[in-house]
């Protein structure tokens, strides 16, 4: 179907997940300005059938093969017409479609790597949601940005809030030059910030997807609770803009008003702030640099009674120190913690392992696997392979 020449174009990977519908919000309320041109899901069929009807994209994508033929035959009976793709290949096909201007990454988890990756080779507006494309291979990926010319602006609200707060003229990895002296980096603490460690053990999928200011998916959900969320934050910021792990400190703030902030050499301190809602940050990436209408309440100051801040209490946390310290080691050990964790939640949220299992198993693999260069992306599956691997042998020891 043909659209205006005068409308921005728009992939969403990760079309039924909570990203992708606060963007589907945001854009629902500028049809003047955007049209969406693909959009994809793992699996859920009936979600994406029902989003091809309200925004007609010319692509649907199903990445997980087995579903193809559900979405052949549920796509007929609707009468839509568009070109129905399956698997990474299709993933691929619509991050770099000739048509589409920006493409929004918010596939979780490594699954999104390659996709993402292909959105930054062909010189695509790339809206980043994806922690894992930078935790995996963070030098490749912005090495990949700077050969293709591709914008690269951070959907997690955090990193969008630091955009937010640099200078305009901010070179990459001149923090100190450019007279920043820290990034703040906030967390809410997630929903156990107060409860007591001994009852930990007995923390349930449900109690850990309960995150008290924001909805999201459940795996990411539960990285909120067990803070590997920030952990992993944490690794994004630094590749996002060229930053040591001594340049970043991390607080929590309860309240998630302040999304992050930004201390410069002469004691001021710039922070960006907001209720807690995904379509500020991804509004803000959509128009960048112009602001659109988000759909989002301003804050209220006269209703706001509490305004706390603390630091992070690793007994309270490990898995978020062992994602400071995998920083630290290098990419190997970003690229070993990340599918380990996700071998780990997965394995929590079906009920086989503890929530204190998760940063057991985190921590084993990632001090298991040994220090290796990596150069290509070949060598970062290799290596997530290679610690999902040791992460599922940890697993069956923990469940026998």
């Amino acid at each position: 179907m043909t659209q205006s020449s005068d409308l921005h174009n728009i992939t969403i990977l990760g079309a039924t997940g909570s990203i992708g519908q606060s963007t589907l919000d945001v854009v629902s309320l500028h049809p003047d300005k955007y049209n969406v041109t693909a959009l994809s899901a793992h699996s859920n069929v009936d979600k994406l059938i029902s989003l091809a009807l309200v925004y007609q994209p010319d692509f649907l994508v199903i990445a997980d093969d087995s579903y193809y033929s559900e979405l052949q035959q549920k796509s007929a009976q609707a009468g839509l017409s568009c070109e129905l793709l399956s698997g990474n290949e299709g993933l691929c096909h619509i991050a770099q479609l000739d048509e589409v201007h920006s493409v929004m990454a918010a596939i979780v988890g490594a699954a999104g790597l390659i996709p993402t990756l292909t959105a930054v080779n062909a010189g695509k507006k790339v809206m980043l949601a994806n922690k894992e494309a930078l935790v995996m291979c963070g030098e490749l990926f912005i090495n990949a940005v700077n050969k293709s010319g591709a914008q690269l602006l951070p959907i997690d609200s955090e990193h969008n809030a630091i955009f937010q707060c640099l200078p305009e003229n901010y070179q990459y990895g001149d923090l100190h030059r450019s007279g920043i002296s820290k990034i703040l980096l906030t967390g809410s603490g997630g929903p156990f910030l107060t409860r007591p460690l001994d009852s930990f053990s007995s923390i349930t999928p449900d109690q850990a997807c309960a995150h008290p200011n924001w909805d999201m998916g459940r795996k990411i959900s539960v990285d909120s609770a067990t803070m590997m969320n920030k952990g992993l934050e944490f690794i994004e910021a630094k590749w996002l803009f060229g930053l040591g792990c001594d340049d970043i400190q991390i607080v929590l703030h309860p309240q998630s008003i302040i999304h992050s902030m930004v201390q410069y050499a002469d004691g001021s301190v710039l922070a960006q702030m907001g209720n807690p809602d995904m379509r500020t940050p991804i509004a803000h990436c959509l128009a960048y640099p112009k602001r659109i209408d988000a759909g989002v309440k301003p804050l209220n100051f006269v209703d706001m009674v509490d305004f706390s801040f603390q630091v992070a209490d690793f007994e309270r946390y490990p898995n978020l120190r062992t994602a400071i310290d995998a920083c630290a080691a290098g990419q190997y050990a970003t690229t070993s913690l990340n599918a380990a964790n996700e071998i780990a939640v997965e394995a929590f949220l079906s009920g086989h392992i503890g929530f204190n299992q998760i940063a057991t198993i985190n921590r084993n693999v990632v001090e298991q696997i040994q220090a290796t260069q990596i150069n290509s992306i070949d060598d970062v599956l290799a290596l997530d392979s290679q610690a999902r691997d040791l992460a599922r042998q940890h697993l069956r020891k923990a469940c026998a």
